[in-house]
């Protein structure tokens, strides 16, 4: 079919494209997966991937040129202008203009990024909102309970996720997964002009003071940071691809995982049962695809991070160390990865915590009256005890797979 015939049919089911010879459309992209239904394409925009699936009132290229490849688009969306690739966006959220949204990330319900914001590999739950000129790539973020109380993150701020010696093994998870899919967490915010050296855990209601550079785990809640800021000058020995602290590494690495597998799992457990106007089916198969997809890159990242520590080794024998205790650990390290890969390979494919899950199913099976109920409104349903259940299966998870990963992988 050829361009003109493409934006033709487009035109006929009912998308507005004001300016129709400036638009377009791969030819591996299917027609039917794109809604007549309110959705406006403006000048200068190109839609690409088989995958892509734009839902009905959704809104691309308002503020200037944009570019969708293999996306899942709910209804209400914005695309205000940019590149978003592989990547799923939940009903209202919103993508500012300028901004560089690549493979593996997901903006749930009313989640949004403002202009020149760049993430990859990025999972932002409802209502999270992120300011402009930010770079916020491998991060899960949690906390809020409507627009008006969301977690947030200030403009110009970044996350640090290339270290000196060449590996990403950097996620970092603001809040949690059990907890946060409840929508009644305290919000997060990361003042403006400041960042946060990956991987790092933050718990609920932690607020980080503007300008502030956090190297530290906060797992207290509703903590205020502040300070921090670059470090003073200094000048220490630094030996290129020799690793400290892989253990923490490692510890953030298998905690940042699990919770992204129990988020698999209220996925399909979940969101499944969820399914409305706002939601339509095809959704949740997008959001199954990236979520794998961000576990497949987190254990790449995991291998990558054990086979520079292999180098390391090498280079403390180069350097002498003959035996020493620190050699002798890291060998015992490497030496565990594959039994660690077939460990998450079991893990992943494995229908974990049961009888915790069919208790929380069986009570928001019961509480679901209206069936025809958008997500969000569904989840705010359940009662203080009903969010308990569905906490403890999901924490259960995290706390099965934790248990599971420590058991096989060395202390370094």
């Amino acid at each position: 079919m050829t361009q003109e015939n493409k934006i033709r049919h487009l035109c006929e089911k009912g998308v507005l494209i004001p300016v129709p010879q400036s638009v377009e459309i791969g030819d591996e992209v299917n027609l039917d997966r794109i809604s007549g239904q309110g959705v406006t394409i403006h000048s200068g925009c190109r839609i690409f991937g088989e995958n892509t699936f734009i839902s009905k009132g959704c809104t691309i290229g308002r503020e200037g040129p944009a570019t969708i490849d293999n996306c899942w688009l709910a209804p209400e969306v914005t695309v205000a202008g940019g590149y978003v690739q592989g990547s799923v966006f939940l009903s209202k959220s919103r993508v500012g203009y300028g901004s560089h949204v690549r493979t593996g990330c997901i903006l749930e319900e009313e989640a949004s990024i403002a202009h020149c914001v760049g993430i990859k590999q990025t999972i932002l739950f409802p209502f999270v909102t992120l300011g402009s000129l930010i770079n916020f790539c491998d991060c899960l973020m949690a906390g809020g309970t409507s627009r008006k109380n969301h977690s947030e993150v200030g403009s110009s701020y970044i996350h640090f996720n290339f270290t000196p010696n060449q590996d990403k093994a950097t996620p970092s998870l603001m809040g949690d997964v059990p907890r946060g899919v409840m929508l009644n967490a305290d919000p997060i915010f990361l003042g403006g002009q400041g960042g946060m050296v990956g991987p790092l855990n933050l718990n609920f209601g932690t607020v980080i003071a503007a300008g502030t550079l956090q190297r530290k785990d906060e797992l207290q809640e509703s903590r205020l940071l502040f300070g921090g800021g670059p470090l003073s000058a200094g000048n220490v020995k630094h030996t290129p691809g020799v690793y400290q602290g892989v253990g923490r590494i490692v510890k953030h690495n298998m905690t940042y995982i699990a919770n992204l597998i129990a988020l698999k799992n209220w996925y399909s457990h979940v969101r499944t049962r969820c399914f409305s106007e706002n939601f339509p089916e095809e959704l949740v198969h997008g959001l199954k695809i990236t979520l794998a997809l961000a576990i497949d890159e987190r254990i790449k990242r995991l291998k990558s991070l054990f086979e520079n520590v292999s180098k390391s080794s090498i280079r403390l024998l180069e350097k002498g160390s003959g035996q020493s205790p620190t050699l002798l650990k890291q060998k015992e390290f490497v030496q565990a990865w594959a039994s660690v890969n077939i460990g998450f390979e079991q893990i992943n494919h494995s229908d974990l915590c049961q009888m915790e899950r069919d208790q929380f199913l069986a009570e928001f099976d019961r509480q679901r009256t209206d069936k025809a109920m958008d997500y969000i409104d569904q989840i705010k349903g359940l009662n203080q005890r009903q969010m308990l259940l569905g906490t403890t299966w999901l924490q259960a998870i995290v706390d099965h797979i934790q248990d599971t990963m420590v058991k096989i992988i060395p202390d370094v």
